[in-house]
């Protein structure tokens, strides 16, 4: 058993001995908290040591008598060591979030800053210099918030952290065309609408990711999410069920509140020009059903307040029955409403028919025909975003409610983007850089109506109960330019006789802590903001792959074409010796470097 305990001791000593080195390399790197991570430090690799002195295989060799402190003589010193390591490892932890919250809000005001360059410019040559520098500052956020998404324990707000960034990547090649195309037809009004909005949008997500990181809202705001269908009835069951163990605690006031809240949701359903006659009857009848269910529960229930009979509870089981029963088949209605809706949409819109009309016509620069197919587009977005707005009263969880909202968003805001390129196209139909333009805008929806089929088959696992929650993984702090120094940590493995020891171990383990409860009573107490914060840093700063770089590869190869769509008197940018032709081939290179390591 001391063996198996002596491995677990240097596993643990070992362990400690890495985090520490990331956290040294960590203070190295940040002056201002040098001092506060160095003692934190220090005391996570006294622990470690303490724990692995404690768990010394050496008393085999000396006899009980011999007063060699071991795990099971020295109680108290194991517990304290535990101790000092939890807090000094939460503190360590805690620095490295502040820093790369910094890191982050850093990163966010060069990319702004290098935005209201690029808003100004009125060049090419201009344009390539700080977009260069633009793709390099969006490179470093990408990997910094990618990091930050994998780190968060919140669903909801690692939703909202890849709605935002999913803009941000998309947005930076409309950037480039929008502005490229501003450049080449300056007196274009649709050409400025059209990248003042990309603009405009990329600012908002960038707002969007420092609140999320730094949970916070401009001006004091508080965020109110909208309540759903989905989550409005299975509140309403969990306090109608509720009255099973008590019957005060709640009125009947509320259950009409609730109930009547419900309802007015469900007339997104009825009022809608997409929904079916037949799922529209059902709704109404649902709900009408669902208002005499809950008189019923009333009813019953007042009565058994005031005196608890039998028959009186058995009738009120019935009603809670009954009245659960109403509800859960509304909430299957407004499903198949919203799902197949949604199917037939995305069924009947996947041949893009009227994106492909915009390009032919506006090549043509048949302003007339443009301007019949931006009718349709407004049409069909008005449809998707009915779409958006039924689905995410059914979609089951917040996080896919956030993604319902930001794709309703997406079609808000990309439908008038792409008439607005299509209508610069058709004032100039022989513009290469205008057609790129609504190319790059078209394929953003496009795109959006693929990830929806996505959402769809998603929110229907919800509902059928074929999704299962992920589990979330430790992770700590690694300052980048220090990993290269770091070897990497061998698994031990363990026969059949080590691997029971070591489950006798951890009962033994779990028995020791029974003696010093008094003293770590705080440690249980969940409003103890070291707990928070442990918990809540306890998943901070890994470097997984997720970076979301592909589109700034694809933005650094456009660099390189920008040449291409340039007229004759431009000739200067064939110069292999021209230094802004330099910069683009040089961005070009170093985008397709980072697409091969994505890959």
């Amino acid at each position: 058993t001391l063996q198996a305990i002596q491995r677990v001791g240097q596993a643990v000593n070992l362990a400690v001995g890495r985090f520490v080195t990331v956290g040294e390399a960590i203070a190295n790197e940040n002056h201002e908290l040098k001092e506060e991570m160095s003692v934190a430090c220090i005391e996570a690799r006294r622990a470690g040591e303490t724990i692995a002195q404690l768990t010394d295989v050496a008393s085999l060799d000396h006899p009980e008598s011999d007063s060699h402190i071991t795990i099971f003589t020295d109680k108290t010193g194991v517990v304290k060591a535990a101790r000092l390591l939890l807090s000094s490892v939460t503190k360590v932890l805690v620095l490295a979030d502040r820093i790369v919250i910094k890191q982050i809000i850093t990163s966010r005001n060069k990319v702004l800053a290098t935005m209201e360059q690029l808003e100004k410019v009125s060049s090419f040559q201009e344009f390539v210099q700080i977009f260069s520098q633009f793709g390099n500052e969006m490179v470093e956020f990408a990997h910094l918030t990618g990091d930050r998404q994998n780190d968060l324990k919140d669903e909801k707000k690692k939703a909202r952290m890849a709605a935002s960034r999913a803009v941000l990547e998309k947005c930076t090649m409309m950037l480039l065309t929008a502005s490229k195309t501003c450049l080449r037809h300056p007196d274009c009004e649709s050409a400025r609408i059209n990248k003042d909005g990309v603009f405009h949008r990329m600012r908002l997500a960038l707002e969007q990711v420092i609140e999320i990181v730094t949970d916070s809202r401009p001006n004091g705001e508080n965020e109110v999410a909208p309540i759903s269908i989905y989550s409005g009835i299975k509140e309403f069951k969990v306090r109608v069920e509720g009255l099973r163990e008590n019957l005060y605690f709640l009125s009947k006031e509320n259950l009409s509140t609730m109930l009547e809240v419900i309802l007015e949701h469900t007339e997104d359903f009825t009022d809608s020009a997409y929904t079916s006659h037949e799922h529209r009857e059902h709704i109404l009848e649902l709900s009408k059903q669902a208002k005499m269910e809950l008189e019923q529960l009333v009813s019953v229930w007042m009565q058994a307040q005031n005196q608890k009979t039998k028959d009186l509870m058995e009738d009120l089981e019935v009603a809670i029955l009954k009245t659960c029963q109403c509800m859960d088949e509304l909430k299957r209605e407004v499903h198949s409403a919203a799902t197949s809706l949604a199917a037939d949409l995305l069924k009947y819109h996947t041949d893009h028919m009227v994106l492909k009309a915009l390009k032919i016509t506006g090549v043509e620069g048949n302003l007339e025909a443009v301007a019949e197919y931006t009718c349709k587009l407004s049409e069909q977005k008005e449809q998707l975003v009915e779409m958006c707005r039924l689905l995410r009263h059914v979609s089951g969880t917040e996080p896919l409610e956030i993604t319902c909202i930001h794709a309703e968003d997406t079609f808000q805001v990309t439908g008038p983007q792409i008439i607005s390129a299509a209508e610069t196209l058709a004032l100039h139909p022989s513009s290469k850089i205008a057609k790129e333009n609504l190319e790059v805008f078209c394929e953003a929806w496009e795109s959006q109506l693929s990830d929806m089929s996505l959402l769809l088959r998603e929110i229907n696992d919800v509902f059928e109960g074929r999704r299962g929650e992920k589990r979330v993984y430790l992770s700590l702090p690694r300052p980048g330019k220090h990993n290269a120094n770091l070897k990497a940590l061998k698994p031990v493995k363990l026969d059949t006789e080590e691997q029971a020891k070591i489950a006798k171990l951890g009962l033994e383990l779990h028995l020791l802590t029974s003696d010093v409860d008094s003293e770590t009573e705080k440690w249980e107490d969940q409003d103890n903001e070291i707990v928070q914060h442990g918990q809540g840093m306890s998943s901070m700063l890994s470097y997984l792959k997720d970076l979301g770089l592909l589109g700034i590869a694809k933005l650094g190869l456009e660099l390189h074409l920008l040449t291409s769509d340039v007229d004759s008197e431009t000739e200067k940018w064939e110069d292999q010796d021209n230094e802004i032709v330099q910069h683009g081939q040089g961005m070009s290179s170093m985008a397709y470097s980072m697409y091969l390591f994505t890959r």
